[in-house]
C-alpha cells in the first residue's frame, strides 16, 4: 500500500478515471445555483444532479471529481468521533447513461488493488452488496476481490422515496485486530456494527430501477437509462492510507492542530482532544463557505456558519488560545488547501478579516452569556426555560443549538417549546416593525432632508469615491457595521430601473469590507446602495472602493441591448402599433411585454429571431446622447407612453434599427450579444403579449440543451441522425394507425364472439328473455354495444353484463331493456342500483341502459345465481 499525502490521493484519483475517459468536473461553488432545496452542497453528486434528473444535458457523460461538502444536520456531533466533519471532500466517478457494472467493478479493482494506483492489499478489502445482486458478485470474485469477503447485506439498496434507486456496493478497509479489541472479526461488517475496525472508503451506485411508492421492491420497473454514482471520502482514504488513528490525524488536519498546539497551554490529549477537533473542523467548513460568497447573518446559510464559529469561539477560549485565533486558522487552511484550491489564496485576507470581526462580535457578550448561562443551569430542576434560552439567544448571540449542548455536558434539556414561542413573536414583532418601515422609508424624513449630490458612472474602469451618508431604515446614522444603507458621491453600482436589476458587488475601506445587496434610488435621486458588513464598520467621511460584479453587469447589457434589437424586429413584422408595455432584464433572461391583441405566430417568431440575429451579425455600434426632452422627442426616438422623464433624457441609438429613451447598461456594439434566442411566448393580459428570450452564452446552452434531446429522441426512435427523425416518426405513425386498425378489426370479431356465446345462453325469466353473462376484459363502449345489439334484435330482452378485471380494481355493470321489457314498467336505472349495491357499488341511468361500478369480484355468481328473486 502506497504512502500518499492527501494532495497525492486526489490527484491519483482524478487521473486514473481521466485515463477511462472521464471528464474532470471542477469542484463546484459550496452554494448550490438554481437548487432551493439544499443549503449547501452536501454530496458530490449535488452539483450534477441536474445531469441525473434530465433537467440538463451533460456534454460529457463519464465525470469525475473531487467535490468540497458541507453538512451541518449534527454540528454537536463533530469532535466526538473520529471520523464526523462538516467540511468534507468526496471523490467520484459518474455514468450518465455510459457505462454500468461490467465496466466501475474491473476499474474500481484495478484502481485499489493495482500496482501502478493505491495498491491496497486484497487481503485487507471488504465489500457489501445487496443480497439479489448475483451480478456485482460474481464480478467482484471475478476481478481478483477475495469471495470471503464478500458481504451480502439487505441495507445495500439506494433509494429515497419516488425516482431513481438501486443496488449499492460498498468498500471497506481492514484496520486490524488493534481496532477489534473483542476479536469480534468480520462479524462487525456482517451484523452491521459500530466499528473502528472496519472503515467505508468507497460506495458505488447503480441507478437502475425507479422507485414507486406501494410498490414491492422486485417489481420496481428498470429505467431507460442506467446511471452509476459513487462517493469515497478522501479524509477516511487518507486515514487509511497514512494509518491514521482518525481522521483528524491526517494531513489534512495537522497543520492546524499543531498552529493550536503551538497557542495553547492544553496538550492535544485527554478531555482537550475535543476543542482540538471542533476548532479544526468548523475553521475548514467557514474558511471555504465565505471564500465561496457566503456571509454571516441570523438566517439560513449564514447563521450555520454564524453557529459554526460562536461554537469554535467557545472551544477556544477553553483553550485559553488567544482572541482572534480562528482569523489566524484561515491561513493555515488556505496553505493546506491550496493544491487543489489555489483560489483561497485571493479570499484569504477577506475570509480572516469577516471570522475576526464574527470573533470580536461574540467575545463581547460570551462571557456575560456563559455567566447568565451557568446561574440558569444551577436553578433546581432539569428543564432550562424557553424565555432564559431566548434570552441567551436574543440578547447575548447564543446560537439555541450550543445552549442545548452546554446545557446537555451538565445534564439538562432546554423548553425548545417555549424558546420557539418566544422566537415567533419576536418575528411577528419584526415583521410588523419592517412593514413600517419599508412603508415609511421612501417618505424618511431624514433621506428627504438629504440632499448632497450622488452622481452615477457608466464608466467600468476602477473608482474610488467617498461615504457621504449613511442610513439604517431611512434613519440617517454616522456608521454601520452589520445591514444598511450608504449614500456614495461617486458611484458605478447601477441602480434599479427602466426594468434593469441593480448591481451587486462589494465595497471596500481600509477599516471594513460590504457586501452590496441593492441599489435603488433615494427619494432625492441619489443613489442609495443597500449594504451587509462582512468585517468591520463604515463610517460618513470614509474613502472607499468599488468593485460592481462587472461580469455578471455585462450578460445584463446582453439582455438589454437585446430588448431594444427585439421591439424593432417587432414593430418591423407585425405591427408598427405593437409598443412596449413594460420589459424586465437581469443577468439571467430578458423579458419584453408588448400590446398586441392576438399570438404572434411562429413563423413571425421565427422572423423576429431571425432578425434580431441578424443585427448581431451587422456589429453595429451603440450610441449614447444626452439631450433636452424635446430635441430628442424630435429624432424620432421611442419613448415609454406611460414613463414620466425629465427635462434631459438619454438617448441610446443602434443607427438604423432602435433609438429609444433609455438610462439602461447598454453593450458597445450588437455583436458583443453574440446570440439571440426567444424561449417563450405567452398571453399577459388582455391585449399583452410577453416575449422571454437569452443572449450570449445562455442561449447556446439552450440551443445545445434543444439538440441534445433531439439527439436522444433520434437513439430512442432507433435512427443516426436528428434529420431522420421526421421521416422516421411519419413511419411510426404510420404503424401505429395500421395496428390500431387491426386492433378494432380483432376486437370487433371478439365482441361478435362473445355476443353469439351471450345469445346462446338466454334464459326465460318472468316472461321475459334474460341474457346474462359474467365477463372480463372489455371496455364500456363494448359492453354497450353487445347490450345494444341485442336489444333492437330482441324486444323481449333484458340483458345483464357484469365485466371485470384483476387488473382493474372497479368492475361494471351493464342493463339494458327491450321494448316490450320498458313498456312493462321495468327500469334498467333501479336494477342497476340494487345490482350495484349487493356487489360494493353504485350506478343509475336510463329506463333502457344504464351502468353501475363495483368492487365486490367475490359475490358476482352469488348475484347472478339471485337474479330471478332481484327482478
Amino acid at each position: 500500500m502506497r504512502k500518499m499525502t492527501a494532495d497525492e490521493i486526489r490527484d491519483m484519483w482524478l487521473a486514473f478515471f481521466k485515463s477511462k475517459g472521464h471528464f474532470i468536473e471542477p469542484s463546484a461553488n459550496l452554494i448550490p445555483v438554481n437548487d432551493p432545496t439544499l443549503l449547501w452542497i452536501n454530496a458530490g453528486v449535488a452539483a450534477l444532479k441536474k445531469y441525473f434528473d434530465g433537467s440538463e444535458r451533460p456534454e460529457h457523460r463519464r465525470i469525475t471529481n473531487a467535490q468540497k461538502c458541507i453538512r451541518t444536520n449534527d454540528i454537536e456531533n463533530v469532535g466526538h468521533t473520529a471520523r464526523h466533519h462538516t467540511f468534507f471532500e468526496m471523490l467520484g466517478n459518474f455514468s450518465i447513461g455510459d457505462y454500468f457494472r461490467p465496466e466501475v467493478i474491473p476499474w474500481a479493482c484495478e484502481l485499489l488493488m493495482g500496482d501502478k494506483w493505491f495498491a491496497f492489499p486484497k487481503e485487507k478489502l471488504y465489500v457489501t452488496y445487496y443480497p439479489d445482486d448475483e451480478e456485482t458478485k460474481n464480478l467482484w470474485i471475478k476481478n481478483g476481490m477475495l469471495e470471503d469477503h464478500l458481504v451480502p447485506l439487505k441495507s445495500n439498496f439506494w433509494e429515497i422515496g419516488e425516482g431513481p434507486c438501486g443496488p449499492d456496493t460498498e468498500i471497506y478497509f481492514d484496520r486490524g485486530e488493534k481496532w477489534d479489541p473483542n476479536h469480534i472479526g468480520d462479524k462487525l461488517l456482517r451484523d452491521d456494527m459500530e466499528n473502528d475496525r472496519y472503515i467505508e472508503i468507497w460506495n458505488i451506485v447503480f441507478s437502475q430501477f425507479n422507485a414507486q411508492p406501494g410498490t414491492p421492491r422486485d417489481q420496481y420497473k428498470e429505467l431507460p437509462q442506467k446511471n452509476i454514482d459513487t462517493g469515497a471520502g478522501l479524509e477516511r482514504f487518507a486515514c487509511v492510507i497514512q494509518e491514521a488513528d482518525t481522521n483528524f490525524d491526517t494531513d489534512l488536519f495537522t497543520p492546524t492542530i499543531e498552529w493550536i498546539k503551538k497557542h495553547s497551554p492544553y496538550p492535544y490529549e485527554g478531555k482537550y482532544l475535543l476543542a482540538y477537533r471542533v476548532i479544526a473542523d468548523h475553521i475548514r467548513s467557514v474558511t471555504f463557505a465565505l471564500a465561496d460568497g457566503a456571509s454571516f447573518s441570523n438566517e439560513g446559510r449564514g447563521y450555520v456558519l454564524r453557529r459554526l464559529v460562536r461554537r469554535a469561539v467557545r472551544y477556544a477560549n477553553a483553550l485559553k488560545l488567544p482572541t482572534g485565533s480562528l482569523s489566524e486558522l484561515v491561513g493555515v487552511v488556505t496553505k493546506t488547501m491550496d493544491h487543489y484550491y489555489p483560489y483561497l489564496d485571493n479570499e484569504q485576507s477577506k475570509v480572516a478579516k469577516m471570522i475576526l470581526a464574527e470573533e470580536q462580535r461574540f467575545e463581547k457578550t460570551l462571557h456575560q452569556g456563559e455567566n447568565l448561562l451557568s446561574s440558569y443551569l444551577e436553578k433546581s430542576g432539569d428543564m432550562l426555560s424557553g424565555e432564559d434560552a431566548f434570552r441567551l439567544s436574543d440578547t447575548y448571540g447564543f446560537p439555541i443549538e450550543l445552549t442545548v449542548e452546554i446545557a446537555s455536558e451538565q445534564g439538562k434539556k432546554v423548553d425548545m417549546e417555549g424558546f420557539k414561542k418566544e422566537l415567533a413573536a419576536q418575528k411577528e414583532r419584526a415583521r410588523a416593525a419592517r412593514g413600517d418601515r419599508e412603508s415609511f422609508k421612501s417618505q424618511s424624513k431624514d433621506l428627504l432632508a438629504f440632499t448632497l449630490p450622488s452622481e452615477f458612472t457608466y464608466e467600468t474602469k476602477p473608482l474610488k469615491s467617498k461615504v457621504i451618508g449613511c442610513f439604517k431604515d431611512g434613519v440617517k446614522v454616522d456608521s454601520i457595521d452589520d445591514e444598511g444603507d450608504i449614500i456614495l458621491a461617486k458611484t458605478d453600482f447601477y441602480a434599479e430601473s427602466g426594468g434593469q436589476v441593480a448591481d451587486k458587488g462589494e465595497i471596500d475601506s481600509a477599516s471594513a469590507g460590504l457586501k452590496v445587496l441593492d441599489v435603488q434610488k433615494a427619494p432625492n435621486k441619489q443613489y442609495l446602495h443597500h449594504v451587509e458588513a462582512l468585517y468591520g464598520t463604515i463610517k460618513e467621511g470614509d474613502e472607499v472602493e468599488l468593485h460592481p460584479d462587472f461580469a455578471r453587469r455585462d450578460i445584463i447589457r446582453k439582455n438589454h441591448s437585446s430588448c431594444h434589437l427585439f421591439q424593432a424586429a417587432l414593430q418591423k413584422f407585425v405591427s408598427k402599433d405593437c409598443h412596449q408595455a413594460g420589459s424586465y432584464v437581469d443577468d439571467e433572461m430578458m423579458r419584453f411585454d408588448f400590446t398586441c391583441d392576438r399570438k404572434l405566430t411562429d413563423e413571425e417568431l421565427e422572423e423576429i429571431e431571425r432578425e434580431v440575429n441578424l443585427d448581431i451579425q451587422k456589429a453595429i455600434p451603440c450610441e449614447t446622447k444626452i439631450m433636452p426632452i424635446e430635441e430628442a422627442k424630435k429624432t424620432g426616438a421611442m419613448a415609454l407612453f406611460n414613463e414620466k422623464y425629465g427635462s434631459e433624457v438619454r438617448v441610446v441609438s443602434f443607427e438604423g434599427i432602435s433609438k429609444e429613451f433609455c438610462a439602461g447598461t447598454h453593450v458597445a456594439n450588437t455583436k458583443d450579444i453574440g446570440l439571440y434566442v426567444i424561449v417563450s411566448e405567452q398571453a399577459l393580459a388582455a391585449g399583452i403579449r410577453r416575449v422571454v428570450g437569452y443572449t450570449g452564452l445562455k442561449a447556446y446552452e439552450y440551443l445545445k440543451s434543444k439538440e441534445g434531446a433531439l439527439s436522444d429522441i433520434a437513439a430512442f426512435i432507433g435512427v443516426k441522425s436528428d434529420k431522420e427523425i421526421i421521416t422516421k416518426l411519419k413511419a411510426m405513425q404510420a404503424e401505429k394507425d395500421n395496428l390500431k386498425a387491426r386492433i378494432s378489426a380483432l376486437e370487433g370479431s371478439i365482441v361478435a364472439a362473445k355476443l353469439k356465446q351471450i345469445i346462446k345462453g338466454m334464459q326465460k325469466c318472468d316472461g321475459f328473455n334474460l341474457y346474462v353473462d359474467s365477463v372480463s376484459g372489455f371496455n364500456h363502449d363494448q359492453l354497450a354495444e353487445m347490450i345494444k345489439t341485442i336489444n333492437v334484435k330482441d324486444s323481449s330482452s333484458l340483458v345483464i353484463l357484469f365485466d371485470s378485471e384483476e387488473s382493474s380494481p372497479k368492475g361494471q355493470i351493464g342493463v339494458g331493456l327491450g321494448l316490450d321489457v320498458i313498456q312493462a314498467g321495468r327500469k334498467a336505472g333501479q336494477i342497476v342500483k340494487e345490482l350495484a349495491t349487493r356487489l360494493n357499488g353504485s350506478g343509475g341511468g336510463k329506463p333502457d341502459l344504464a351502468f353501475g361500478g363495483f368492487t365486490a369480484f367475490d359475490q358476482i355468481e352469488k348475484t347472478i345465481s339471485a337474479l330471478g328473486e332481484i327482478l
